[in-house]
């Protein structure tokens, strides 16, 4: 049984990098809906239905559990698609959650009331669809009081990014993050809230300085995978992996190589 990772484009990568190497025995199946990304331009609608097309699809690959390695998607999508479409069967989890347990030290089933944490003032970096829905501030809000987070919308990152423009990629980190300081001069964390991000993580914490923790969610994701899969040894395979894309196969597989220094190989979904 396989778990399924889901991202509009490559910066979901970061994270199989991150479970691969953590659940060496578990096998996975990505999927990039390449032909329609970015989503993080697109309307809540738009990105349900594309996410839900998607989770089908890797649901139909034998995946019962899915990980949305997409923020936007997790953002805009994942709480209607788990109230209304999910199958009782099915797991669909997003990234969210690792991210909050660790700024807020807190484990996700810890349900006391909120309260104050060692974070007062935190940087998001997101997507526009991200930052629009208000997902992060609303679930962190769940477990923690006091924290004032200002987010930056950081358009074309993600798209210079899937184009292999890291020059342009690492200019647009640098415009986003003096835009997010004119507006928090000093932040003490900085949240990457898109899975493409640490792709950047060097660029960011250049430009923020090294006095801001910066957390970037591959790491945490893995950990928080690997803690709910030791409660279920069925899932447990033979750690293979399979790489599925909208887009065009020798395209992305090209992209992804250069992405993780290691050859891989995309076929069509």
């Amino acid at each position: 049984m396989a778990v399924g990772i889901f991202d509009s484009g490559l910066g979901g990568l970061t994270v199989l990098n991150a479970v691969q190497a953590r659940l060496p025995e578990v096998d996975f199946v990505y999927l990039a809906d390449s032909a329609h990304a970015p989503y993080g331009v697109r309307t809540p609608d738009d990105i349900y239905n594309l996410t839900t097309a998607a989770v089908q699809r890797l649901f139909d690959a034998g995946c019962d559990l899915v990980i949305l390695a997409c923020n936007t998607a997790s953002a805009a999508a994942l709480r209607r698609m788990q109230e209304r479409w999910v199958p009782s069967d099915k797991r669909v989890l997003g990234v969210f959650v690792p991210m909050i347990e660790a700024l807020t030290e807190r484990q996700w089933g810890d349900n006391s009331p909120p309260r104050e944490v060692a974070v007062q003032h935190v940087a998001l970096f997101a997507t526009p669809a991200t930052v629009s829905s208000r997902a992060f501030q609303r679930e962190l809000a769940f477990r923690a009081i006091g924290v004032d987070v200002e987010a930056q919308a950081c358009g074309g990152v993600v798209d210079a990014i899937e184009d292999g423009d890291m020059i342009l990629a690492e200019a647009l980190v640098q415009s986003h993050v003096d835009a997010l300081k004119r507006k928090m001069p000093d932040p003490d964390a900085a949240i990457l809230g898109c899975t493409h991000y640490p792709l950047m993580q060097e660029a960011f914490q250049k430009a923020l300085g090294a006095d801001v923790k910066v957390f970037s969610q591959a790491d945490l994701v893995a950990e928080s995978l690997a803690d709910y899969l030791a409660r279920r040894p069925e899932m447990l395979g033979k750690g293979e992996a399979a790489c599925l894309t909208t887009g065009d196969p020798a395209q992305v597989s090209s992209r992804a190589t250069q992405f993780l220094r290691r050859q891989m190989i995309f076929t069509a979904a």
